[in-house]
């Protein structure tokens, strides 16, 4: 046998897996509870990151199916659909897939492939605000939230990480991570604390925590504006 991984025992606690009793138990609660209504679009377009470092990318081209937006050109034959190859407007591919990618160029890259991003640093957000933003997304399809995240204190391997928020349970206060690295773990329940934990780690590279992003439907002229007028 060749060496190697297949897949990480996911720690549990704190997360729950998803296929797991308890997990389907809180699905069920959650979906009667009106929480878990991006789910249906995100875990139609749910899809595996091709590289090691394309968490980013891949979260970000599953969120962008599910909200039908149209990448205005051709992926392959026909057809305009958004992968993480169709990601390269911005930012090179090459750069990606050897350093990953900060969270300042993936709102870049959001915005350029026709999307709103609205940016949070944990440090000049609370949790009260992520909260409230995951109940906002988990009770519409209307927007969807990438978490960036320290896996460490998930008791996770690796380091940082991009994942889709696919749900989330009001009465545990928990989220479904909708984990892209389905090779490794698989979609799992975590407390929604011990996630922003998480988020208020320090990037070495940057010196500043990681965060979430609130992704919508196409940005207007107006934003885009606004938007470059803020980064230029």
């Amino acid at each position: 046998m060749v060496k190697g991984f297949y897949k990480r025992l996911l720690p549990s606690p704190p997360a729950v897996d998803f296929v797991s009793s308890n997990g389907k138990k809180l699905f069920l609660e959650a979906f009667q509870n009106g929480t878990m209504q991006g789910f249906n679009s995100l875990i139609s377009y749910f899809q595996t990151q091709s590289e090691l470092t394309y968490c980013g990318l891949a979260s970000l081209s599953m969120i962008l199916n599910a909200l039908a937006i149209d990448p205005g050109r051709k992926w392959k034959g026909p057809w305009r659909w958004f992968d993480e190859s169709m990601l390269d407007s911005c930012v090179p591919l090459e750069k990606v897939k050897a350093n990953g990618i900060s969270f300042e160029k993936l709102v870049s890259i959001a915005h350029c492939a026709g999307a709103k991003a609205e940016p949070f640093r944990a440090s000049h957000s609370t949790i009260d605000d992520f909260r409230k933003y995951v109940t906002k997304c988990s009770t519409s399809d209307e927007c969807h939230v990438i978490v960036s995240y320290y896996r460490a204190a998930l008791k996770q391997t690796g380091a940082g990480h991009y994942s889709p928020i696919g749900g989330y349970h009001v009465g545990k206060d928990m989220v479904l991570i909708l984990d892209v690295a389905r090779f490794k773990y698989p979609p799992h329940w975590v407390p929604l604390a011990l996630l922003w934990q998480g988020m208020n780690y320090i990037v070495e590279s940057t010196g500043q925590t990681r965060g979430f992003l609130l992704i919508s439907r196409p940005h207007t002229k107006l934003d885009m504006l606004n938007f470059l007028d803020s980064n230029s």
